[in-house]
């Protein structure tokens, strides 16, 4: 069934499910259920609307917005007339949207909010698109006549001649008709459109159909950007399982949401599980001692639980007995702060601690810990229910050969991967094997059960003078978990030792500040204190034991202000852009090298 293609595959469900809820938002307060019926016809409408607004088939349609259930409506309705979803970043700066629309020969533009519709006004004026669609009703259209909002828009997709011409273009659907087009966020050079088709997509449907047990029953908080692969890809299989799929525009409220939602199921980067594991233990360390114990040996009992299930043991009778005691005193408890229905968890994107991944799945947390890529139309590999081991980045899609490369880089052939990269057949060529593999750019290890283990990005991997390598990745993860530090950046390339540019997380800094009486006028004044800059290296140097020494930051840097989007020194994606970050905090840099 999966290798229909997706409209049909929506079509069905929604003649199957007619009005149960397919998306849900919030709106003043309330949560608002928009029935499979109603997703329908909003694509149909959009597709219609295309079509008499001249969109031609196989044309790209830019999608610039924030998540919202307007985004998947607008998303379907260039699908179902046969068009090619191109998604950016909502955050993306002036340029790096004129140079997504120029590449891919944008001319209708589906915008979020005031910020992206002003950005976009640019584009109009200068004659680089033709229209505009806000998918925010607030939005103020500036007057603009070639602008509308979308329910207008819809509203004159209900048209006959292009419902006639909508269910010709039904007819002529193909697999390999591109679906999207996503442009990687670029940490080095310029951004990079991955075309995937519709046969990638029921290739990955299929896939996760033989891992996971998702059903109509099923609740996702759709939180990640859907600009990217990971929630793009997981929201389509979401509505092909017939869940339903919550949007929230704004990810950093999703703690503040989760407990409404109830999710079961809720895809997230490391970067949520590490500053909730930071909270978790700071506000462990301020309770009294018998709650401190009491939490202590939960987690050490939820531990020996997860070693139990790794090694394919089944539990004693007082391991069993202990874990019914933990559940009702600890686990459930820190459960239902998450909602209390979730059944796994997919996390992707970087590297998730083994210290903090063991921690969650010690409290009963299903974290499917796995790795993809945008060319690979996301999983590549993830945890599997049965079995898993810490450390690893899971088992092998069913369908997906992977091998080791030169230097262990890992390679990948499956029907998920990428047609290539739009109008860069010198690239494609670059990152494609004569025998059909991708080039990852990722190294990594094997073992006999089939797990894999990522060692480093082989593009980030930095020589020291000393002839060493270092996985810039491994130690801004080990270093980046304490709630103390927000963000981190490896200096080390051509260096005798490794040094790092520190942003404190400002908000436990501060608190600290204020328990040992600490005065101080500004924030950089506060972090040239002398007892702060001791604090982090006590903090630093604990944090890294279990590195080796020529991978240990020596010397650190605290900086007053976050790595930005809008100054171009991190990606949409988290990214760093190390080149942008050591060009401008070269002073910086250069001075913990000249003080030694």
């Amino acid at each position: 069934m999966s290798q229909l293609h997706l409209v049909h595959l929506l079509r069905e469900r929604i003649a199957r499910l007619g009005n149960k809820a397919a998306l849900r938002v919030q709106q003043d307060g309330q949560w608002r259920a928009i029935g499979w019926r109603t997703l329908g016809q909003a694509m149909d409408y959009c597709a219609q609307a295309l079509i008499r607004a001249g969109h031609q088939p196989t044309e790209m349609v830019g999608l610039y917005a924030r998540n919202m259930p307007e985004w998947t409506q607008a998303d379907l309705g260039i699908l179902a007339a046969r068009g090619v979803s191109v998604p950016i970043y909502p955050t993306s700066t002036l340029d790096q949207l004129r140079y997504i629309v120029k590449d891919a020969g944008i001319r209708l533009l589906f915008v979020g909010e005031q910020p992206q519709f002003d950005q976009a006004l640019h584009l109009l004026k200068a004659g680089e698109i033709n229209q505009i669609v806000t998918l925010d009703c607030t939005v103020d259209l500036r007057g603009c006549e070639q602008a509308s909002h979308f329910q207008s828009f819809l509203v004159s997709g209900n048209h006959l001649p292009s419902e006639q011409a909508l269910r010709e273009r039904e007819q002529q659907y193909r697999m390999d008709d591109l679906l999207t087009l996503i442009y990687t966020s670029g940490t080095t050079g310029e951004p990079k459109g991955v075309m995937l088709d519709f046969a990638n997509m029921a290739a990955c449907f299929e896939m996760h159909d033989r891992r996971l047990d998702l059903d109509e029953q099923d609740v996702s908080l759709c939180m990640l950007p859907l600009s990217h692969v990971f929630e793009r890809a997981w929201s389509y299989y979401v509505l092909y399982c017939g869940a339903e799929n919550v949007y929230i525009r704004d990810p950093q409220q999703v703690m503040e949401v989760i407990g409404e939602v109830k999710p079961t199921v809720m895809c997230a980067v490391p970067r949520l599980y590490e500053k909730a594991y930071a909270l978790i233990q700071a506000k462990v360390a301020k309770a009294p001692p018998l709650r401190r114990a009491l939490f202590g040996w939960a987690t050490r009992v939820g531990s020996q639980m997860v070693a139990t299930r790794q090694a394919g043991e089944r539990p004693s009778p007082l391991l069993s007995g202990q874990i019914w005691l933990a559940e009702r005193l600890v686990f459930r408890k820190l459960r239902e702060r998450f909602g209390g229905r979730t059944r796994f968890l997919p996390v992707a994107g970087a590297r998730l601690a083994d210290d903090v991944n063991l921690f969650f799945q010690a409290m009963g947390f299903n974290l499917q810990y796995g790795y993809g890529m945008t060319e690979t139309t996301a999983t590549v590999c993830c945890y599997d229910d049965a079995r898993f081991k810490l450390g690893s980045i899971g088992t092998v899609m069913d369908g997906i050969e992977v091998k080791l490369g030169e230097h262990n880089e890992l390679l990948v052939r499956a029907p998920t991967v990428m047609r290539g990269y739009y109008n860069k057949p010198e690239a494609t060529a670059e990152v494609m094997t004569a025998d059909g593999f991708l080039r990852t750019g990722d190294a990594g290890e094997l073992d006999g059960e089939g797990n894999i283990y990522f060692t480093e990005r082989l593009k980030e991997l930095m020589k020291t003078s000393n002839g060493k390598y270092v996985a810039p990745q491994l130690v801004e993860g080990t270093i980046g978990k304490d709630r103390f530090i927000e963000q981190v950046a490896i200096v080390a390339d051509a260096r005798h030792f490794v040094s790092a540019l520190i942003v404190p997380c400002f908000e436990s800094l501060e608190e600290y500040a204020r328990s040992i009486n600490l005065q101080y006028q500004c924030k950089s004044e506060l972090l040239r204190h002398s007892r702060v800059v001791e604090f982090f290296e006590a903090r630093i140097a604990d944090l890294q034991k279990e590195l080796a020494k020529f991978e240990q930051v020596k010397k650190f840097t605290l900086l007053p202000s976050a790595f930005s989007m809008e100054l171009g020194e991190i990606t949409p994606t988290m990214k760093l852009r190390r080149k942008i970050i050591e060009s401008k905090y070269q002073r910086e840099i250069e001075a913990m090298y000249n003080h030694v």
